[in-house]
């Protein structure tokens, strides 16, 4: 589950790591609120106004804005509230925005010229560790570095069995370059940071830039957490955080119906059974000459309800021009399946596009009798080659 910067902040908050003071509102009443709040805490009117999407790169597309003034703050918060703000992470759609994270300008001068870095804890699968990724060259062009300068990446890898160690996080802070109290606040920061991410059940937390201040100290200029879903039933407060409006709506409608989907850019809908065969089915589509438009597993005890949610997810893809079925009976019979999806078919009704059932295992033949005899525009098949020819038939 993603959260929102100004969420993510205040769970780093609650560990002891430090961020900038700031305020979220959805409204340009809140934000004038907010604006004033900010500037009697700080002594200054200097603040930053930010877009609060779930997608990287606001800066560049215009959703990160400074100002000097009330006046200039309150521009800014009216263009951005409400702005389709396009970055590289969303697509040429763009998300709207309507959340912003009033926040104080941290970037001030002072004894020490600001200077940026980065962080992040994640799993890494290949050694079965956390590890922490930390580089000296933080802010928006992070990807170049990492693709362009790797040498400048620096990696921490945790026992999860010992937890972080204090040597481990001066190693990190030391190799970074800080000095004096950034070097101090730097260790406390780290071992803050790894803290939330272990007691969070975070898959992911990264904060980019981290920034070394003007007064040598260590704080989350911004911040972006990934939380476990598996682990989302032991933190309620966190569930609660879910943002569903920044979800693709056909994944939240999934989720309602107890279905594994993820929606593609591709012309073949597929509904398995099987994370396994479901990378399989979309190989198929893939050397049949189509492209898969999702994911989507319906899980080992498929019946009618479940077939005919899935049929109506994506079907609601206006890029779909065929759907592949493709189910192994081991757990669940294939003419219990079949039965599904000619009820399914029947329920939904005005169905257009061509439909390949593919059911192999379980009284497979009994499945493929159900389809054929059913009277529909269902083309049925055994074997996976067979699937994948009718495929190709269909997009011809």
């Amino acid at each position: 589950m993603n959260l929102h910067e100004f969420q993510a902040k205040g769970i780093l908050k609650k560990y002891g790591v430090a961020v900038p003071r700031g305020y979220a509102v959805e409204s340009i009443e809140q934000a004038e609120e907010a604006i004033k709040k900010l500037a009697a805490e700080t002594g200054s009117s200097k603040c930053v106004v930010k877009a609060q999407i779930h997608a990287g790169g606001r800066g560049k597309g215009g959703g990160v804005k400074l100002a000097s003034t009330f006046e200039e703050a309150m521009t800014h918060a009216k263009n951005i509230l409400g702005m389709q703000l396009i970055t590289i992470q969303t697509g040429a759609e763009g998300k709207k925005v309507q959340k912003l994270l009033i926040e104080e300008n941290v970037y001030q001068k002072g004894d020490f010229e600001p200077k940026e870095y980065y962080i992040s804890v994640l799993m890494d699968r290949s050694t079965s560790r956390n590890v922490i990724m930390a580089s000296t060259e933080g802010g928006m062009n992070i990807e170049d570095v990492a693709h362009d300068s790797p040498e400048k990446i620096i990696k921490e890898w945790i026992d999860p069995a010992v937890g972080l160690q204090d040597f481990q996080a001066r190693k990190v802070a030391f190799a970074l370059g800080l000095e004096g109290q950034a070097f101090k606040e730097g260790i406390a920061f780290i071992k803050a940071l790894y803290k939330s991410y272990m007691e969070a059940d975070a898959s992911m937390i990264e904060v980019n830039p981290l920034l070394r201040t003007s007064s040598n100290g260590i704080l989350a200029a911004d911040a972006k957490i990934n939380l476990d879903d598996n682990a989302l039933y032991r933190h309620a407060d966190l569930a609660a955080m879910r943002d569903i409006s920044e979800e693709d709506p056909f994944e939240v409608e999934a989720k309602a119906s107890d279905l594994n989907y993820v929606k593609l850019d591709g012309n073949v809908g597929c509904m398995v059974n099987g994370a396994g065969l479901a990378m399989a089915t979309m190989d198929i589509i893939k050397l049949s000459g189509g492209e898969p438009a999702n994911f989507l597993d319906v899980g080992g005890g498929a019946n009618a309800k479940t077939v005919e949610a899935g049929f109506r997810i994506i079907l609601k893809d206006p890029n779909v021009k065929a759907i592949l079925i493709n189910i192994f009976g081991g757990i669940v019979r294939c003419d219990r399946v079949a039965n599904g999806v000619v009820e399914a078919y029947k329920k939904i009704g005005n169905i257009s596009i061509p439909i390949i059932v593919r059911l192999q295992g379980t009284n497979a033949e009994e499945g493929a009798k159900v389809i054929t005899e059913s009277g529909l525009k269902v083309v049925s098949a055994i074997l996976l080659k067979d699937a994948a020819q009718k495929v190709r038939e269909v997009l011809a």
